[in-house]
């Protein structure tokens, strides 16, 4: 996801992307444990995006947007 889809999006659309992507990150580290996940950068990803998503609603936030 790129910074400019993040700023486009609303503070709700934000918050279940934040939600769906928390879940992908959770059954990323299972797979990873079990051995069970080939791709691990899909692993950096979740959370590149779980950190824009968070980022933009702080920066929203404070900015009283």
């Amino acid at each position: 996801m790129k910074p400019a889809d993040v700023r486009a999006k609303s503070d709700d659309e934000l918050k279940q992307s934040l939600t769906d992507l928390r879940k992908e990150a959770f059954n990323f580290r299972f797979r990873k444990a079990t051995g069970q996940l080939e791709n691990t950068a899909q692993v950096r990803n979740v959370r590149r995006d779980i950190a824009r998503i968070m980022h933009e609603l702080g920066r929203r936030a404070s900015a009283g947007i």
